[in-house]
């Protein structure tokens, strides 16, 4: 590393890339707990980047280079949010928040950018990968951005004070003062058991039953089985669209139209390490089954809690197809 870090200071881009490329999925992950957003985040790394190619020389030695790429990226992050402000759900609109008209929602992770988590040990994969489900980062977004930097940097990536405060560039204190109020605020918004700890009671076997169950209401406009599938308190929002929906009965009205007036094709997936389903609605015009959003599961014991419909999101950074051809659609069922 110490050779590539020479040739890099001597201007060789190849040699920088393999310095910081087994980082930038991190990095990736790191400025999305930060920003609520796929897209900034993907900004924040790659401006993170450039900063440090262009001042390789402030680096004291390779092995220094992951917490100086998280320093950068950690304070682009904050310039990020100063701009840009905080990220909303719908069913979590903030009273100071961004009038509704200019909210900024919150995005869904592809799991496919979590493969960097397979060279950490166990209880680090956990760790990252409970820090990235949806209520996580809805959370973080009630935090200052300055508690939200020193809760990601000392409970996630494991800093000391010290280092946090380092990277922050302020004292011990600041670090452990704005780490407590951030664990407070977090203790109350945070559910009992995250959906890594509730898939995991689950089992896989449960877990396929639910998706095939799932699948099969939607696919067949069985509104009474999917109501049946949610708990009483359940929640159905669809960002960017304000309205969301609570209950039973008011989810199963809003239902009746959704689900029993179109035809659906649902795909599994998975996104924030969550249960997610490419959703898609036949178009007579097209003759296939178009795209229409990303519906994102969390799970209380081997109920629907909440379902939270991406309307815009992109489903082939997902692994999902663009559309689905009718002839394809017709021979799978």
């Amino acid at each position: 590393m110490a050779e590539s870090l020479a040739a890099a200071r001597a201007g060789d881009g190849d040699a920088f890339g393999r310095l910081v490329g087994p980082l930038r999925d991190e990095l990736r992950a790191h400025c999305y707990r930060m920003l609520g957003s796929v897209h900034d985040a993907e900004d924040a790394v790659q401006d993170t980047l450039d900063r440090a190619w262009r001042s390789l020389d402030r680096l004291a030695d390779d092995g220094a280079i992951r917490p100086w790429l998280y320093k950068i990226a950690t304070n682009r992050s904050l310039t990020l949010i100063e701009r840009r402000g905080r990220r909303e759900l719908p069913t979590d609109l903030s009273p100071e928040g961004a009038p509704l008209a200019e909210a900024a929602w919150l995005e869904p992770y592809p799991d496919r950018l979590m493969g960097w988590t397979a060279r950490l040990t166990p209880e680090a994969q956990v760790v990252a990968r409970e820090s990235v489900e949806l209520a996580f980062v809805a959370a973080l977004q009630h935090l200052s951005p300055r508690q939200r930097a020193a809760l990601l940097l000392r409970d996630v990536l494991g800093y000391r004070a010290s280092e946090a405060a380092d990277l922050l560039d302020t004292t011990v204190a600041g670090v452990n003062s704005a780490l407590q109020r951030a664990r407070r605020v977090l203790a109350d918004l945070l559910p009992e058991a995250s959906q890594q700890q509730t898939l995991d009671t689950l089992g896989d076997a449960a877990r396929r039953e639910l998706v095939q169950r799932y699948v099969a209401a939607w696919e067949t406009s069985d509104v009474d089985a999917i109501v049946a599938m949610l708990t009483e308190d359940a929640r159905y929002s669809m960002p960017p669209l304000r309205a969301w929906y609570q209950g039973r009965d008011g989810i199963r009205g809003f239902l009746l139209d959704a689900a029993g007036r179109h035809r659906w094709r649902f795909l599994p997936a998975r996104a924030n390490g969550q249960l997610a389903f490419g959703t898609y609605l036949w178009d007579d015009d097209r003759g296939a089954y178009l795209p229409a959003g990303l519906d994102l599961l969390v799970l209380r014991g081997r109920r629907v809690a909440e379902v939270v419909s991406f309307l815009d999101a992109h489903l082939p950074a997902h692994g999902l197809p663009a559309e689905l051809p009718g002839e394809e659609v017709a021979g799978a069922r």
